[in-house]
């Protein structure tokens, strides 16, 4: 394994510890504003960050162990569950996004914020079997694009820090 390599392991330890971390607080923070399934979305920061300094590979990886992990360390396996589906349908959309090179950091978490709670919300819809888990839906989608908004503007002003490419301490 070449030097970079062993460098870019060590930094995506640091970013999943950091994704675990962030979503440790977020489970401290008594969030809700009445509505089944928001969160503030903080572990989202790693994925960004790793999206744009490594690439959508990496991100995948931490993305899946980052959900997993939290899963069984702060949740359960419904929790897990619907993680996924949320983290799958942002993730490809932000991958999407930052690929036409047309949206800013903060647009391409903005998607992912609303793709989560899309996706958690069919989910919710699969388990239930009840098309009331739908009027949920705008609350969830406005609730997205607020998170996605201030993670995108954190994530952004870390990279405007830290640079474009691998990050150097």
């Amino acid at each position: 394994m070449k030097h970079g390599n062993w460098v870019k392991t060590a930094y995506m330890g640091v970013l999943l510890s950091f994704a675990l971390i962030l979503s440790y607080v977020e489970s401290l923070i008594p969030f809700s504003f009445g509505v089944p399934g928001v969160k503030l979305g903080l572990a989202n920061l790693a994925v960004l960050l790793s999206l744009y300094w490594y690439g959508w590979k990496e991100a995948a990886a931490l993305n899946a162990m980052r959900v997993l992990l939290a899963g069984f360390l702060f949740g359960n396996l419904f929790m897990i569950m619907y993680s996924m589906a949320g983290a799958v349908c942002s993730f490809a959309i932000m991958q999407f996004l930052k690929k036409t090179g047309k949206f800013s950091i903060t647009g391409v978490s903005m998607a992912g914020g609303v793709c989560h709670n899309a996706g958690q919300a069919a989910v919710a819809f699969f388990v239930t079997e009840t098309a009331g888990v739908f009027y949920y839906v705008p609350a969830l989608m406005a609730a997205g694009l607020l998170t996605g908004m201030l993670i995108g503007i954190a994530a952004g002003e870390v990279i405007r820090y830290t640079g474009k490419g691998f990050p150097t301490f």
